[in-house]
């Protein structure tokens, strides 16, 4: 979540320093933070930027899936995929950090109805991901599992 140089320098930064607040709790507190996301499965996605080769890390909601972790890129409902989900499919091999552990992952992209069986359950744990869904529309909101790799 990086702004654009189209943006105020002080709008450009707010999402940078909001996600650094957020993986700074998630690491003090064993993988748990408050607020918007109390009580939430959280994940710190490491990710290589596609154009920059910049190291980054999102704090993202996830759902258990299988073995590995879905997350979604639903960007709050914005018109366009968040950066992260472009990086991603770039460089599918990553790590992530749930709870106090870093895992090795690959990531993937779920398509049809596997990806629609994990979305409508997502959209049933948290209401608020629907919104997202009729906010975004007709961007369809991408669904990606991290796979734990050896």
């Amino acid at each position: 979540m990086s702004g654009t140089t189209e943006e105020p320098a002080e709008q450009a930064t707010a999402p940078v320093d909001w996600n650094a607040s957020v993986i700074a709790e998630f690491r003090a507190n064993e993988g748990r933070v408050g607020g918007p996301f109390e009580g939430a499965p959280m994940v710190l996605v490491h990710h290589t930027g596609r154009r920059s080769g910049a190291e980054r890390v999102s704090p993202m909601v996830y759902q258990p899936v299988g073995g590995g972790y879905a997350v979604f890129a639903s960007k709050a409902g914005a018109p366009t995929h968040p950066d992260w989900y472009h990086n991603l499919l770039a460089h599918p091999e990553t790590t992530a950090e749930i709870g106090t552990d870093t895992v090795p992952v690959r990531v993937r992209e779920l398509t049809g109805e596997e990806r629609d069986a994990v979305w409508e359950e997502q959209k049933r744990r948290m209401p608020g991901f629907a919104e997202y869904e009729t906010k975004a529309a007709p961007r369809v909101i991408p669904v990606l599992v991290l796979e734990p790799r050896a």
